[in-house]
């Protein structure tokens, strides 16, 4: 009897256990039932299991289910495994799925594979498209040129661009816009003869520069390019020749400095040449005396012809101090 009552006791238990295993699984598999019931009466086809493989795989049911359902009731054609693919390469699914609606109502070519590819490229695939429908406007930063004339003007622009869906993926941004952009403005201005004509016809900066074909390779199509404001600045050629007139200044300063350095040196050259010789005077005429001396001794010369020579010497000496 006590081992009937113990049997019966133990399969109460695991009856009870059963009991609530089956209702955490099945409120676990809740969530999943309505999803699949809502997919089902939304006209979506996709199987029970498919949604519980979808939540062991950690990728979240609704997500999918929400995604297909708007992807659907848009008129759209896409499949739970393309939508589940692009979510584990960590995709932006929401995004994806609006962009495609949003470009399909505007009759703008964009399959799901290159709405995928430009989201995991890292751009807004949605944002991409409300650019390609509604364009947008960019505002240039002051762009400084100077004319033939020398003088400086500093241009503002807005540039109106519109998404390039097909260049999205590995296309340039805005910033390589907004140079090739500065480059046009300051050939342009560079190229007018006087900066009068510029401020005169502003839009023939403008038709220039959209010649250029400045959007090619770019993410962007460009509509048009109006000049906002145009400023002028300073007199650059007549800056420009003042500072080449003090250079030419220094360089004659220098080229003068140096010959009057060259004039002093030969100068100091020529005293000491002068010095040179008149010390080589001075010592012939210290031998005068002795040569003097040896002719009286020889007899070669008189004592008269001494004096004569004395009176000379004087002579020849009133004479310079009268001249001088």
């Amino acid at each position: 009897m006590t081992e009937l009552m113990y049997s019966e006791n133990i399969i109460i238990i695991i009856i009870i256990l059963l009991t609530i295993i089956l209702f955490y699984i099945f409120l676990y598999f809740m969530p999943i039932i309505n999803l699949w019931l809502t997919a089902t009466f939304s006209g979506v086809k996709i199987e029970l299991l498919e949604l519980v493989f979808m939540k062991i795989r950690k990728v979240p049911p609704t997500i999918v289910v929400e995604s297909l359902i708007t992807a659907i009731k848009a008129g759209l054609k896409v499949n739970a495994s393309e939508i589940e693919t692009h979510y584990l390469a960590g995709g932006n699914i929401p995004s994806v799925i609006k962009a495609l609606i949003s470009a399909d109502k505007a009759n703008i070519k964009l399959s799901f594979k290159q709405a995928t590819a430009i989201d995991l490229a890292g751009r807004d695939v949605f944002e991409a498209v409300q650019i390609s429908v509604n364009p947008k406007v960019i505002n240039t930063t002051s762009v400084a040129a100077v004319a033939s004339d020398g003088i400086q003007l500093i241009t503002k622009a807005r540039v109106t661009v519109r998404a390039n869906i097909q260049q999205l993926v590995g296309g340039a941004g805005e910033d390589t816009i907004l140079a090739r952009i500065g480059e046009g403005i300051v050939t342009s201005i560079g190229s007018a003869k006087t900066h009068k004509e510029v401020l005169e016809n502003p839009d023939q900066i403008s038709k220039l520069v959209l010649e250029r074909g400045l959007d090619t390779g770019t993410a962007f199509e460009i509509l048009s390019i109006d000049i906002a404001d145009i400023d002028v600045g300073e007199n650059i050629g007549a800056k420009l020749q003042i500072d080449q007139a003090n250079a030419d200044l220094r360089v004659a300063e220098a080229k003068a400095e140096e010959k009057r350095a060259m004039a002093v040196a030969v100068e100091q050259e020529m005293k000491a040449k002068s010095q040179e010789a008149r010390s080589k005077v001075i010592m012939a005429e210290s031998e005068i005396p002795k040569s003097i001396a040896k002719a009286f001794n020889n007899g070669n010369l008189g004592i008269m012809d001494y004096y004569r020579m004395q009176n000379i010497k004087s002579d020849t000496n009133m004479r310079n101090s009268i001249a001088s």
